[in-house]
């Protein structure tokens, strides 16, 4: 006859850890995917932006370059002031620099998609005209006349 033994010290065994890899990589290609980057800091606050009734939805994002208006951050006020300023891409710049700007814009892209280029402002609700006004003559010297205003849906 047979000897059967009780084993009491057996537990349960252990997890493999075989495709923990797998779910790893898996986790960050959908991260990689499914995250943007952000493509400029913000040196002036963010704006907010005024309400409209008559919005649309922009069509091809790519083609777009932002116009930053608003009061510097906190930590720029000691630098530039807290009057509102014009941000291009990563720095405060003058209203002179946007015809610059625009022209170093359009030499980044394909000459086909220039004409279907589109200059967005993004512009803080208290921000006084004039300054809104020197920026659209500056875009016409340049014609980039092509030329959306950031806003917000109103809330119903």
């Amino acid at each position: 006859m047979a000897k059967f033994r009780k084993d009491g010290g057996r537990g349960t065994p252990a997890i493999s850890t075989a495709s923990l890899p797998d779910i790893v990589f898996m986790l960050l290609f959908f991260f990689m995917v499914a995250t943007t980057m952000r493509e400029v800091e913000l040196k002036v606050a963010s704006p907010i932006l005024p309400e409209a009734t008559e919005v649309k939805k922009l069509e091809n994002k790519s083609l777009v370059s932002y116009i930053y208006v608003g009061p510097p951050l906190i930590k720029y006020q000691k630098i530039f002031g807290k009057n509102p300023r014009i941000q291009l891409n990563d720095a405060i710049k003058d209203v002179s620099d946007i015809s610059v700007w625009i022209q170093a814009e359009r030499e980044q892209r394909d000459p086909a998609e220039v004409p279907l280029m589109t200059t967005a402002l993004k512009v803080d609700k208290d921000t006084k005209m004039g300054i809104i006004t020197d920026i659209k003559q500056e875009l016409r010297k340049v014609q980039a006349l092509k030329i959306n205003y950031t806003t917000k849906k109103p809330v119903e």
